[in-house]
């Protein structure tokens, strides 16, 4: 039992953790989509200098990574 306690919490911290840092990170990217300057910013350090045209286009692109495309190629059943 003094061994089986610790596991058990460690796991449970991981996923817990985990599931933290996702919600983050998504809520970070709803911002920077929204926010032009943090995407600069960004862009800055991972050294790039994004003009307006590069700026508009690397929002569009993250707005649309966050919409689910619809699935195709199904057909239906006659």
């Amino acid at each position: 039992m003094d061994i089986v306690i610790p596991i058990i919490t460690l796991i449970v911290g991981l996923i817990g953790g985990f599931a933290i840092g996702v919600f983050y990170l998504r809520r970070q990217l709803t911002k920077m989509q929204n926010d032009p300057q943090m995407l600069q910013k960004m862009a800055k350090q991972m050294g790039y200098n994004l003009n307006n045209k590069q700026m508009q286009r690397a929002q569009q692109m993250m707005k649309n990574q966050g919409q689910v495309p619809p699935a195709g190629g199904k057909r239906k059943k006659k």
